[in-house]
């Protein structure tokens, strides 16, 4: 798959997520076979890029693989702003974000709730693509509710603006992350438009990938939720789709040495006080399976120190 002047490696996208698709998570997913790793969203908003939160979230100049940065806003002008900033401190693909339920996110008119607005995500998306001379995609969901799914609409708007290649979440703004995610409207946006159409929403194994490519005729899937605490899913499901066999499954020593030196990267990224902090949920979710009464989790969660927390977790992970 291209997106402009990029060849992906294959056709596996990390979505971005806030709070989660960090450089540190992006870069693994990379390593697990990951096409390519979209990151967290960046506020149009400038009053908030001198905060710890952003400048974080902008530490991207020299990552490894296709550099694609999310920006998320309401206001033409700002969202164009944005875009040129995240260029020069390194993207070389922009993102915009019309797909967020969040309420934080819609409460200013971004995200998934401009997609009741498709003069202003003309305006918008005409913005960006005037002002940077990287390749903009988009990614938006099915509708802002079951009764008004007007993403093919959306899709045609997007085309028309120049926007390089096209994510769909199968469900409407109004579904949050609830109930299962539908692939029909995703499948006639596909029918519908010529640029590369990504299909995102529910895909947590290798059967799933298969059916929601075939179904949809999408170009690539994106896989967000089914990545946390199974980073290796992206490699499971490039072998399966190359042969038609499943991957032989990790050995636990494996997956140990990825967690412990994923937890390594989230404290030398934030520092002596967040890393800890961010690498508690990270955890939680590699061990819901392992920890389902969450006895190991409470006890890790009450660790403050990075050298403490990795004593804890490899004397638990060689246990098991």
């Amino acid at each position: 798959m291209r997106i402009g002047q990029y060849q992906l490696d294959n056709n596996l996208i990390l979505a971005p997520m806030a709070g989660v698709t960090d450089r540190p998570f992006r870069e693994l997913c990379r390593k697990q076979g990951a096409g390519l790793a979209v990151s967290e969203m960046l506020s149009s908003n400038p009053r908030v890029w001198n905060s710890t939160k952003s400048k974080l979230r902008m530490d991207y100049h020299d990552e490894s693989g296709i550099r694609s940065v999310q920006i998320a806003g309401a206001d033409p002008l700002a969202m164009a702003n944005a875009a040129q900033l995240t260029v020069q401190q390194g993207a070389q693909i922009v993102d915009i974000n019309m797909g967020c339920p969040a309420k934080k996110v819609n409460k200013k008119k971004a995200g998934s709730a401009l997609l009741p607005h498709p003069e202003l995500v003309k305006a918008i998306l005409e913005s960006v693509v005037d002002a940077v001379d990287v390749p903009v995609t988009l990614k938006i969901r099915t509708g802002w509710d079951p009764e008004n799914r007007n993403g093919l609409e959306i899709a045609q708007i997007a085309e028309q603006a120049g926007i390089q290649a096209l994510s769909v979440h199968g469900r409407t703004r109004q579904c949050l992350f609830k109930g299962e995610a539908e692939y029909d409207t995703i499948k006639t946006i596909k029918e519908n438009v010529t640029i590369p159409v990504i299909a995102n929403g529910d895909i947590t194994s290798v059967e799933k990938a298969k059916y929601v490519l075939d179904h949809t005729g999408a170009d690539a899937i994106m896989i967000g939720r089914g990545a946390q605490g199974a980073p290796w899913i992206f490699n499971e499901i490039n072998h399966y789709l190359n042969t038609g066999q499943y991957a032989q499954c990790l050995p636990q020593m494996e997956i140990t040495e990825i967690l412990l030196k994923h937890v390594q990267a989230l404290h030398a990224f934030y520092g002596e006080v967040m890393g800890p902090r961010i690498a508690r949920k990270h955890v939680g979710w590699y061990l819901q399976e392992q920890d389902r009464l969450g006895y190991f989790k409470r006890k890790f969660n009450a660790i403050d120190t990075p050298s403490e927390q990795l004593n804890v977790l490899e004397s638990y992970l060689n246990q098991l």
